[in-house]
């Protein structure tokens, strides 16, 4: 888990009865938190870069999280993806 994502259950999440929606395998993409809501923020560049060490081109992993993941609703818990590669 990284260490953000860490710090942010710790302070916002351990002993209330929030949850947190976590995106499977974008633990060190999480950049923030959306307080009002509890929704996690994630940075859309670090995501990317994730799949791509896990072995996908840069193309392919561009089309597999904005298909698979950030056009995925989940609800009103559903993450903040940051456009933050400017």
């Amino acid at each position: 888990m990284g260490n953000l994502l860490q710090r942010i259950i710790l302070e916002y999440v351990d002993g209330n009865d929030e949850e947190l929606l976590i995106a499977d395998g974008y633990d060190d993409a999480v950049i923030g938190i959306e307080i009002n809501t509890n929704r996690l923020i994630y940075s859309i560049s670090r995501c990317v870069e994730i799949l791509i060490s896990q072995g996908m081109t840069r193309e392919d992993a561009i089309e597999h999280f904005y298909f698979n993941t950030a056009g995925s609703f989940m609800g009103e818990k559903t993450p903040i993806w940051c456009d933050n590669d400017f």
